[in-house]
């Protein structure tokens, strides 16, 4: 387990006066199957934040690196039916990984979280025709393919949207290293 998981198992306890486990009991009991699902009911019936809320939620349905017990096995996931992005991932993180040694890459169901020593990007194939690249660097202005998220409490504030890779420019390789300088 990453030390940044840890401390926020830890201060889920602190904050809440119940265990990880416990939180996941009250999960499962209310038979929610989404995660955004989850999210929602933490927020909205127990006062969660978002980290929290998004801690709670991969850790109940084992959707995060840490439960999996073949990380590959949930990128290959990722890209079933959307595997001509497969490659566009690859060369991404061969940029990304020459960043710096600290580069933890995580994968979850939906998404590879990239973390420094908090998270400034994920990668994802959201759709057959798009793939996301959220970026966390609060208060950016937007330019070029580089939008702000408006959605509340979302995990990063920018994106970036892509279609093939052609759309993989220099521009979008220094937003990610920008997010990754800022994550420091």
């Amino acid at each position: 387990m990453d030390p940044a998981e840890k401390t926020m198992i830890d201060n889920l306890s602190k904050n809440t006066g119940k265990t990880l486990e416990q939180w996941i009991g009250i999960v499962d009991a209310k038979n929610l199957a989404r995660h955004g699902e989850i999210i929602q009911f933490l927020k909205d019936d127990h006062g969660f934040s978002h980290g929290f809320a998004n801690l709670v939620a991969h850790k109940a349905r084992k959707s995060d690196a840490g439960s999996a017990t073949d990380q590959n096995s949930l990128i290959d996931l990722q890209y079933k039916g959307k595997e001509h992005f497969k490659p566009l991932y690859d060369k991404l993180m061969q940029h990304i990984t020459t960043f710096g040694t600290d580069v933890e890459i995580a994968p979850k169901n939906a998404y590879v979280s990239l973390k420094r020593k908090k998270q400034f990007a994920i990668l994802q194939p959201a759709t057959k025709t798009r793939f996301e690249i959220g970026l966390n660097i609060k208060g950016q202005q937007p330019e070029g393919k580089l939008e702000v998220i408006t959605t509340p409490n979302s995990m990063c504030s920018h994106k970036i949207n892509l279609t093939d890779e052609n759309d993989l420019t220099a521009d979008v390789i220094n937003w990610l290293k920008a997010a990754y300088d800022k994550a420091q």
